[in-house]
């Protein structure tokens, strides 16, 4: 499921919420004027979903249940037929009161076995940071199961906010979820992301909010003009290895993504494309000056030579993208000083062996392996994150699964290595990279060979015109 969000849009973590609301709050607003605004927006979302079907909203003791509350008692004045069972007393001022607003039954939660063909857990909201009682969240899985639509408020309930976990827990996936105010990084990090199912921005007025971590946006790629030529659209080189097929498809990428020109330094045999210049690998090669990006690790190796194609590329004055083998041989103390942009695209067991397990998010990880690396860092996988040394990052939606075959991370190296040599600043230039291989692969839809992913990116950059 792809969020349905505005590109670009903030993403902020349960202290960042909790500050925005206080923010709002010192600016005139209210707790109460703030879940006002939240439970009629949820309202307006479960009546326009439920088409007059039967709601059940499970209401949380804090500002979470609170939103419940008031969604219920909008719902009932709108003639949606509504019940509401509760996890015990309201346990804040604002929820005591739009409880006592509600006026209606309120049904103990722990007996609440029959379900409605709509349901909406309003239990728990952001900063949760422990695992539901094993109970509660059998009683809210049957119901999840048993409804015909199932509506979150803000989060899944047993959500860790921040890390996108589920503290090890057995939970249901919901068919929508409505983000308050802002998306958390729950909303796009797995395994959580996953169970948000569809999800919905929902503004209650808190204003644009200042934010390092965002959504990936639609990249702005303008056609090439008048005065056009394959060095000024960009110049890639590909350092090749023992497995030349990885290479072959970086460099082709490069190519797709819209590279006028671009140099395969390699041992191999000539192949198809011939547009793709084959050239014996040195390290004199790199002293091209028209070069604007290399790419090097796709099939690389991992021995002496590898090592010394790698060392040539770090002592050059070229931008580089590190992928695959050449993540495992790197030191990261060489990159501390170097002046030319670096992007690296690990996967999670290449940013392990790279960065260490560590611990926080996905996204604190690629921040702080970015600041440490002193360049762009694509953690990627299903929820990529891309990630600057200054500690902005973009977070790209729920991938498409089929992107789990061989070759896609070598179309993906190509594709930010071809953005990179025209000059755009390194984490532009590898998010625009990860919009058009995902772009890519959305329009292929499943099945696909990698080679079919490269040949789809033209189509992707018309997209992002």
């Amino acid at each position: 499921m792809f969020l349905n969000v505005p590109e670009g849009a903030p993403i902020l973590t349960a202290a960042a919420m909790r500050a925005a609301e206080e923010r709002a709050i010192a600016a005139g607003s209210s707790v109460a004027a703030l879940m006002e605004r939240a439970g009629t927006s949820v309202a307006e979302w479960v009546h326009r979903l439920a088409a007059g079907s039967e709601v059940l909203i499970l209401c949380g003791p804090g500002n979470n249940g609170g939103d419940g509350y008031v969604a219920a008692r909008v719902l009932a004045s709108r003639g949606v037929p509504v019940r509401v069972a509760a996890l015990g007393e309201p346990k804040t001022d604002a929820a005591a009161a739009a409880r006592a607003a509600w006026g209606g039954a309120v049904e103990a939660l722990s007996g609440a076995t029959e379900a409605a063909p709509v349901l909406v857990d309003a239990l728990f909201g952001t900063g949760l940071t422990r695992a539901l009682d094993p109970v509660l969240a059998e009683i809210v899985n049957a119901l999840v199961a048993q409804a015909g639509l199932s509506i979150a408020v803000d989060l899944p309930s047993g959500a860790e906010t921040d890390g996108g976990g589920d503290f090890g827990a057995t939970l249901a996936a919901f068919d929508v979820t409505l983000a308050l105010g802002a998306l958390k990084p729950a909303h796009l990090l797995q395994p959580v992301a996953q169970r948000c199912g569809a999800v919905r921005l929902v503004e209650i007025g808190l204003g644009e909010s200042e934010a390092q971590v965002r959504t990936l946006a639609r990249p702005r790629i303008a056609m090439p003009g008048p005065d056009a030529h394959k060095y000024n659209r960009g110049m890639v080189a590909v350092v090749s290895g023992p497995m030349h097929g990885a290479s072959e498809l970086a460099a082709r990428a490069a190519y797709r993504a819209g590279a006028g020109y671009v140099l395969l330094l390699t041992g191999g045999l000539p192949s198809p494309p011939h547009a793709i210049v084959r050239q014996r690998w040195s390290a004199e090669a790199l002293d091209d000056q028209r070069i604007g990006a290399v790419v090097i690790g796709p099939g690389l190796g991992r021995d002496d030579r590898a090592r010394e194609k790698l060392d040539a590329a770090l002592a050059s004055e070229l931008p580089l993208v590190i992928d695959g083998d050449a993540l495992l041989l790197l030191d990261l103390t060489v990159l501390k000083d170097r002046a030319a942009p670096v992007v690296l695209t690990p996967h999670a067991g290449e940013f392990d062996a790279l960065f260490g397990a560590g611990t926080g998010s996905k996204i604190e990880r690629a921040q702080d392996a970015a600041r440490r690396s002193n360049a762009v860092v694509v953690f990627k996988g299903a929820d990529t994150v891309i990630a600057a040394p200054d500690g902005s990052a973009n977070v790209a939606a729920m991938g498409n699964p089929w992107l789990s075959v061989a070759g896609t991370g070598d179309v993906l190296a190509g594709s930010i290595a071809a953005m990179l040599a025209q000059g755009r600043d390194p984490l532009d230039a590898a998010s625009a990279g990860v919009w058009l291989h995902g772009q890519a692969a959305r329009m292929l839809d499943r099945c696909f060979l990698a080679d079919e992913l490269a040949d789809a990116l033209p189509q992707a950059y018309e997209r992002a015109r």
